[in-house]
């Protein structure tokens, strides 16, 4: 079993990639296969509806990092996709990148356990993830929860990690996927993940 973790950031190191990172730990201790896929500052173009896909079986522009992070997923059993927060909104890179995935790539996508992550300074965060997770659901791909929304605080590099809770939830989003896909794969389920005593994080102490 293997998880696509994409990292829409145009930090490569910064904090949306410490929570996938902590996500991903925790997935290969418990046996699942990892591979992360990072935007950067790379161009993403945004879909413009031209429909080739439909015909030519992937998307036209070929110059960007979208059909090659189709193939991947053909041979990922589960997403995660992880995004900084822009004016209470996934940043424009990943949310184009998702877009043109799944309307091009689709059959590729369909039906795998899949979870949105958002990384924010302070606000906006919850908008940013239910927009991240609203194609997931037309897609028919089971979304993953965690312990609270799949949120990490932080604004300069680094500082994610000093968000307990949010490291937490990784974890939690992480086993929560691992339970999924081993109980689909498994002729019996496995019993529930532990969960850890809650460590909640608050910004006033």
């Amino acid at each position: 079993m293997k998880v696509l973790l994409i990292n829409g950031s145009p930090r490569r190191s910064g904090n949306t990639s410490l929570a996938l990172a902590e996500a991903a730990k925790t997935l290969q201790a418990l046996g699942i296969e990892t591979e992360t896929v990072s935007i950067g500052a790379k161009l993403v173009r945004g879909c413009i509806a031209c429909n080739q896909c439909k015909t030519k079986g992937r998307c036209i522009f070929d110059d960007d990092l979208c059909n090659a992070t189709v193939e991947k997923m053909a041979a990922c059993d589960a997403l995660i996709i992880g995004a900084p927060v822009y004016y209470g909104q996934p940043n424009a890179t990943a949310l184009a990148l998702l877009q043109r995935m799944l309307y091009s790539g689709g059959a590729h996508f369909a039906g795998k356990p899949a979870a949105g992550v958002a990384v924010c300074r302070r606000g906006g965060a919850t908008a940013a993830l239910q927009t991240l997770i609203m194609p997931f659901q037309m897609m028919s791909m089971p979304v993953v929860t965690s312990q609270y929304w799949n949120i990490v605080y932080g604004r300069e590099p680094g500082q994610a990690a000093l968000d307990t809770e949010g490291m937490q939830t990784m974890r939690t989003l992480a086993r929560n996927m691992a339970h999924l896909l081993q109980s689909t794969h498994a002729p019996v389920a496995p019993a529930l993940p532990e969960r850890e005593p809650w460590q909640p994080m608050h910004f006033i102490r």
